[in-house]
């Protein structure tokens, strides 16, 4: 008696290819949708692409500034309007103009944003070039480019005259700053260690003579540097950056700070 034979079941090729496939397939279509649509910029997006930009290069999120009074308030061709600090609490938040909603505005702004990151870039060359880590800082924030400079690299102690061996720096900070159009706050801060001497009665005069004195000779420096567009003020130990209690903070909080303030900012 012959066996039968069991039927033959047709082997099915392996399908599980289809999944990554179609994850492809998937990615390629958002890839195009996403051309399409950056094929089709309007003003809200390019205001978008300038804020991103902005944030990626300028250190990202809103600031809080340290002398919101002074920031200036421009749109290109005006002079800088005064800003008021009347009902506004201890600690401002920055809030600059917006320049007039256009591609040829964002395209500004962006421009704005590349000087900005050139100039940190050029700082950051210089301090490696010469030594100065700890001595001189360059940092980007969504409010401009700041430049920390520790007092000892400039002043002797309780002193607001710059040393002639710290003269070489500032020359080069100056040609730095040179050619900027941005209105340039230069800020003095001390420690909270009391002075009291005929010419410094207190931090406010050493802090407001040093942040003038240094100014004065930037621009003794450059021609090109516009006193219209500087300003000096002196914070005294109001402004720690360290703590107080121990000397390596207040050696942090005995500084000159020179903000190149941004005159634009990407349209919303």
């Amino acid at each position: 008696m012959s066996r039968k034979r069991a039927p033959h079941h047709e082997e099915h090729a392996d399908e599980t290819w289809l999944v990554p496939y179609a994850d492809l397939l998937t990615l390629l279509l958002a890839l195009f949708i996403v051309l399409f649509a950056m094929g089709k910029t309007d003003e809200k997006k390019m205001g978008q692409m300038g804020r991103s930009f902005n944030i990626a290069f300028g250190g990202g999120g809103t600031t809080m500034f340290p002398f919101d009074h002074l920031a200036p308030q421009l749109v290109p061709g005006e002079n800088p309007a005064a800003t008021s600090n009347k009902d506004k609490p201890n600690v401002f938040e920055v809030t600059p103009s917006s320049p007039p909603a256009g591609t040829a505005a964002v395209q500004a702004a962006l421009r704005e944003t590349v000087q900005l990151i050139q100039l940190k870039e050029a700082v950051d060359r210089y301090i490696k070039l010469h030594g100065l880590v700890g001595q001189l800082d360059a940092q980007s924030t969504e409010d401009g480019v700041r430049l920390r400079i520790k007092d000892s690299a400039l002043f002797e102690s309780g002193q607001a005259v710059l040393r002639a061996e710290s003269q070489t720096l500032a020359a080069d900070i100056a040609k730095l700053l040179s050619g900027l159009p941005q209105q340039i706050v230069v800020a003095g801060h001390t420690d909270n260690v009391p002075i009291n001497t005929y010419l410094y009665p207190s931090n406010w005069e050493l802090s407001g003579a040093r942040a003038i004195n240094f100014m004065r000779f930037l621009l003794s420096q450059e021609p090109s540097l516009k006193p219209e567009n500087f300003s000096a003020i002196g914070y005294g130990e109001f402004r720690p950056i360290g703590v107080n209690t121990t000397a390596e903070g207040r050696s942090k909080n005995r500084r000159v700070e020179v903000w190149i303030i941004r005159m634009q900012k990407p349209a919303s």
